[in-house]
């Protein structure tokens, strides 16, 4: 495993980022296609064993319990002080006004919850998950600081907003001496580049971290033509997702990763990860997988090294398109 610095900061991070929204009771809400508890302890498990140290969940993935699930796990399989554990914070917590947003009163509710369900003390990365048209920045930005003064927070991350919001989000925190964002995750991959629009330019500026999230593209960069998975399923006809990578260019793409991965014995995931881990301004790649053999499969993108003939081959077919979240 490899390891980097998460932008402008001290802490170390491994590459690869293990994302646990496949983590959760099925029945307990999206996604559908989630892990329970035992096998999805024995991706953790094998994600400590290959290195990885960086994890990511949310609030609201299966109501909980991926918070729940990672939380046991790395209490029973780490050290504390060896992991890094990144949460976030703005969906839909439950029914009512104030179990959503960037408000004061939700951001300091969702905080002890979070703690709660992952037994712990603090949490090394607290994401905005998306940005809150109904809140002022300041208000937010104030309670983000509050939580890393308090020390319940190490670290604050944001995640899918423009890139003007981000602008204002970091002018606005550094005017008053507050804590600034540490990161940026993102939507990136091979069929969505919008990023590298103003985005990913701003986050080089200002040394920012980037961790983007579906590298592989919800799936259409690993899987095989015409291969179904469960999630797939589900996937392929999300509304957001048909916009995101219907576009023209998405099965050219695909064609040229696995004639890659041909080329080089590895998988397509493996490729695709290749070029994402390419690029310098990558900090760490968010992956999910429901497969403790996969991830295995994962960290060998270590071993993948692209010419810059293999880059350009597999960004040629690109069609820019509107930027979505």
């Amino acid at each position: 495993m490899k390891y980097t610095k998460l932008g402008n900061t001290g802490l170390d991070v491994s590459k690869i980022c293990l994302g646990c929204m496949s983590f959760g009771e099925p029945e307990r809400g999206y996604p559908s296609w989630s892990l329970p508890k035992d096998p999805s302890r024995e991706v953790i498990r094998r994600a400590l064993e290959l290195g990885i140290n960086f994890f990511d969940t949310a609030n609201v993935y299966s109501d909980g319990s991926s918070e729940e699930i990672l939380g046991q796990a790395l209490k029973d399989f780490a050290k504390r002080e060896e992991v890094v554990i990144a949460t976030k914070v703005c969906l839909a917590a439950g029914e009512g006004p104030n179990r959503k947003g960037l408000s004061r009163k939700h951001i300091f509710t969702e905080i002890e919850r979070s703690l709660k369900r992952l037994q712990t003390d603090y949490i090394d990365l607290y994401i905005i998950h998306r940005w809150d048209e109904d809140t002022p920045i300041e208000e937010t930005m104030e309670a983000l600081n509050d939580l890393v003064r308090s020390g319940k927070v190490r670290y604050i991350g944001c995640s899918s907003c423009n890139a003007w919001q981000f602008a204002k989000a970091q002018y606005i925190a550094e005017q008053r001496g507050w804590t600034k964002f540490a990161s940026m995750q993102n939507k990136y991959n091979l069929l969505y580049r919008e990023e590298e629009r103003e985005q990913i330019p701003q986050l080089i500026d200002m040394h920012t971290a980037m961790t983007p999230y579906q590298p592989l593209a919800g799936g259409r960069l690993s899987r095989k033509d015409g291969e179904v998975t469960e999630r797939s399923k589900t996937q392929t006809k999300h509304a957001t997702a048909e916009a995101l990578y219907s576009d023209g260019c998405e099965d050219e793409i695909s064609r040229r990763v696995e004639e890659l991965s041909e080329k080089y014995n590895v998988s397509k995931a493996d490729i695709a990860l290749a070029w994402e881990l390419s690029k310098p301004y990558i900090t760490s790649v968010i992956v999910g997988t429901s497969s403790p053999a996969r991830l295995v499969d994962t960290v060998k993108v270590f071993d993948v090294s692209l010419t810059s003939d293999d880059i350009q081959y597999l960004e040629e077919p690109y069609i820019p398109h509107y930027l979505r979240f």
